[in-house]
């Protein structure tokens, strides 16, 4: 299809609210496009099988990535883990307190590469344009572009992090169902 007339629908879609666009958060260069949910209420997300494990990534490991786990770890009983491609030394406090807020658990000492944690037939959900745009392809890969709150370093920012993680695990646990057992 050519450029122009993917640029026009997608123009119609984001003004008929369908889509919302946002810029990489990496460099600046590239655009997400993503689905406004509150928009496709009325549709249903067909179920997929199930993954052995669900492996949220971010670069430093230190807050969207551990938050995005402890949330599915709270709300699925598909394991989970987090990673980083460039892991911090600790999980950033204000990570652990938006975490505790919202009764959820994260060491605050353990980030992890994502070279040690991912296993073959993981879900790996990029929950950062950096990671996402960094990682090799891979079959089971999506991109979920929730904005950094560490530059902004406020309750705020980390409680919108929160809330969108939320929102978006709200709407992927029942679009997978477990594995017909025979």
């Amino acid at each position: 299809m050519a450029t122009n007339l993917v640029a026009h629908h997608l123009n119609v879609l984001a003004s008929a609210g369908l889509v919302g666009r946002c810029r990489s958060e990496h460099d600046r260069r590239r655009t997400y496009v993503r689905l406004c949910p509150q928009a496709l209420t009325a549709l249903r997300t067909p179920a997929a099988a199930a993954p052995p494990r669900v492996v949220f990534v971010c670069t430093r490991n230190s807050a969207r990535s551990q938050l995005a786990a402890a949330l599915w770890r709270a709300r699925s009983g598909i394991p989970v883990s987090s990673a980083g491609t460039d892991p911090a030394e600790r999980v950033h406090p204000r990570a652990v307190r938006t975490a505790r807020r919202h009764g959820l658990r994260i060491d605050p000492g353990h980030t992890a590469h994502i070279d040690a944690v991912t296993e073959d037939g993981d879900l790996v959900i990029a929950v950062c344009d950096h990671a996402h745009e960094t990682l090799p392809a891979g079959e089971r890969r999506l991109h979920w572009s929730v904005p950094d709150p560490v530059p902004a370093g406020t309750d705020a920012a980390f409680e919108a992090a929160y809330h969108d993680l939320a929102a978006r695990i709200d709407r992927a646990i029942p679009a997978l169902r477990a594995e017909e057992q025979p």
